[in-house]
């Protein structure tokens, strides 16, 4: 009998490029929550590791030879039969490939009664990897090694939305005025409010939404259809883009907004959802 595992949205409420190694790679300072909508994963033992993509996206993976579930497994060690049912768009800021690695090994680590492997391992996967391995609210630090618990979010909604179009992460960086820029304060408040969480947001940054727009202005559209939709209290690009988060207070208030910009932009991918809450 198969196995199933969901691997939620990451959305990045804050994005801060503080710095930047000797190696190139960027250091961020990022509050990460994860929305009740994301991709599904099944895996059954087999002979030989096999995937088979389905699902609304599937066709965003097509012709890939490898990919970060096929890798996963690899990691683990473990034949099976892996399902993907590919809801989230390809390469959109929202970790979906991450999501997707981080579900494999979860699934595949209590098909075969193995501990997850360390988080070197799981680093070498990606940066949003480590962060999606147990979905849960945190703070994201260093180059996505440094995570830290966070306060319990107050109840919120978002409203996620992508145009479709393709967005290079290394082109964004590249186009960065600076890399060392301030980091979030040393401790996140307790936000007791929708309210409270937006107006926390709104003295924050995403560092490379200003770039991505610049490559792909239709992103600073995107936010401002969200912006415009009543009961939103705030937007932003999540990730490296192109998908936006509008944030609301209650749920009929999101989905209302969802069908509003789904019926304006037939293209644009739209979801509405609450936060992912992980089981401990």
């Amino acid at each position: 009998m198969a196995s199933t595992e969901f691997a939620p949205a990451k959305i990045n409420l804050t994005l801060h490029v503080t710095g930047r190694r000797a190696d190139g790679y960027h250091l961020l300072d990022s509050l990460v929550v994860f929305a009740a909508v994301g991709d599904r994963l099944t895996a059954e033992p087999a002979e030989v590791t096999r995937l088979v993509v389905t699902g609304p996206m599937a066709a965003g993976l097509s012709g890939e030879g490898d990919n970060l579930v096929l890798r996963a497994a690899r990691v683990m060690g473990v034949a099976a039969r892996i399902g993907l049912e590919k809801h989230l768009p390809v390469s959109s800021g929202i970790g979906g490939g991450s999501a997707d690695a981080a579900a494999t090994l979860r699934l595949l680590a209590r098909m075969a009664g193995r501990p997850l492997p360390g988080l070197a391992t799981v680093l070498a996967l990606g940066a949003d990897v480590p962060v999606c391995l147990h979905s849960r609210t945190q703070r994201m630090a260093g180059i996505g090694e440094v995570l830290s618990p966070l306060p319990v979010l107050p109840p919120v909604w978002l409203v996620l939305v992508n145009p479709g179009v393709a967005v290079s992460t290394a082109d964004i960086f590249r186009s960065l005025p600076r890399a060392d820029n301030p980091p979030m304060p040393r401790d996140v408040p307790r936000l007791t409010s929708a309210a409270e969480l937006a107006a926390f947001l709104a003295m924050q940054r995403n560092d490379l939404e200003t770039p991505a727009v610049a490559l792909q202005p239709v992103i600073g559209r995107v936010r401002q259809a969200l912006t415009a939709q009543a009961g939103c209290l705030f937007a932003r690009m999540s990730g490296s883009g192109a998908t936006c988060f509008g944030l609301f207070a209650d749920p009929l208030s999101a989905s209302a907004a969802a069908r509003a910009i789904q019926s304006a932009q037939p293209g644009w991918w739209v979801a509405d959802a609450g936060l992912h809450q992980a089981q401990a």
